[in-house]
Parts: C-alpha cells; sequence; structure tokens
C-alpha cells in the first residue's frame, strides 16, 4: 500500500509514522511528503530520512480548488492508497475529499468534538478542562469532523503546566497516528456513516 504524507511544519508526526514503516510495525511505503511551505523544517526530515519530498505553494495557484487539483494529480500519479495529514494547515476542498474518499487520514490534538480548528491545546489548557486527548479520524467536507477511529484522553493536572501539557500531548499522538496508520493498511477499519469500526 502506497501512502503519502501532506504537512506544513515541524514533522514530528511525520517523523513517528516514517519510523513506525522503516521498522516494519507499518506494511506499507510511504511513497513521498508534499509540503505547502518552502521554509518547513519537515522538508529537512523527509531529505534525512530518504523520503521523496514534492513542495507545492498555494500562492502559485489561482484558487484552492486550482491548488487541490494539484495535489491530486500528484497523488493519483504516484499511486497513493491513503493520505495522512500530519500538521497540514490547510483546510481540504470537496474536490479533494471526494477523490480519496474515507482514505485520508488526520490527527487533532483534542477530544472532538471539542476544540476544533487551531490551537486546541492551549484553549482547552485556558479553560481548565480536566481532560483532554487526541483524536484520530477521517477526514470529510467539514473540519476536524470526519469519523472518529482512535481517541485517547490525559488528565490535566493542576502542576502540569502548558509547555508540559504540549509534550504530552505529542507523544501520544506519536503513539496513536502509527496505530491508526497500520489498522488502516491491514483493512481493519469499516465505515458505517459517521461510526468506525474496528474489526
Amino acid at each position: 500500500m502506497n501512502l503519502a504524507i501532506l504537512a506544513s511544519g515541524r514533522g514530528s508526526n511525520f517523523t513517528a509514522l516514517v519510523k513506525a514503516v522503516q521498522k516494519g510495525r507499518i506494511k506499507a511505503r510511504i511513497k513521498l511528503l508534499i509540503c505547502d511551505k518552502s521554509k518547513a523544517f519537515v522538508r529537512k526530515r523527509a531529505r534525512k530520512l530518504g523520503i521523496k519530498e514534492c513542495l507545492v505553494e498555494p500562492k502559485y495557484f489561482k484558487s484552492r480548488l486550482d491548488f487541490d487539483k494539484k495535489l491530486v494529480k500528484i497523488l493519483r500519479s504516484e499511486k497513493i492508497d491513503l493520505v495522512i495529514l500530519a500538521g497540514y494547515m490547510r483546510i481540504l476542498t470537496p474536490y479533494f475529499v471526494k477523490s480519496f474518499k474515507n482514505k485520508i487520514l488526520n490527527i487533532h490534538p483534542a477530544i472532538l468534538p471539542d476544540f476544533k480548528g487551531a490551537n486546541s491545546i492551549k484553549r482547552a489548557f485556558d479553560c481548565g478542562c480536566k481532560l483532554t486527548g487526541v483524536t484520530v479520524h477521517f477526514v470529510d467536507e467539514k473540519v476536524d469532523h470526519g469519523p472518529i477511529i482512535l481517541q485517547e484522553s490525559i488528565a490535566l493536572k493542576k502542576e502540569v503546566g502548558l509547555v508540559k501539557l504540549e509534550q504530552r500531548i505529542h507523544k501520544l499522538e506519536h503513539k496513536l497516528y502509527p496505530l491508526a496508520v497500520k489498522l488502516f493498511v491491514d483493512k481493519r477499519l469499516k465505515v458505517k456513516k459517521r461510526k468506525v469500526e474496528i474489526i
């Protein structure tokens, strides 16, 4: 099975996924990284880990749709079976989502449906939540909305600051995301409307 990762930032989840594949925990090939930011650190990680990298910058396209059509063309040319969003900071168009229906995964640093969108960890921390966590889900046409595959919570203790919480969240992401990808690759996920069954 061929995997592609879309990322915009530092790439810690990208690295966790690549290492899981390289160690044989996920029986698949990561064929390429697509990045939308020229200065993103994830590009250096890709080169270091020997992953093919493709930079596609939105500023060269007239619309979000034109941009996503280019991405879909690249992904189809590489015969990609699963698209993995790892800190990808763009909202996918319906065209993209329909092109890879139930074949796009995203990870979100909160227990969805709470704290959708950006800065989720800080918002959960600031509001004094007793629990937060991580969600891995399929992507649909709405933001942070698709069928949920895996979730795991973290208790917010009084003595834990925001930086420490962020570290704990990222550590949990690096555990859950490879597991979710493995479930997909092993064909153990069955989607029925808004629910995902692990078989």
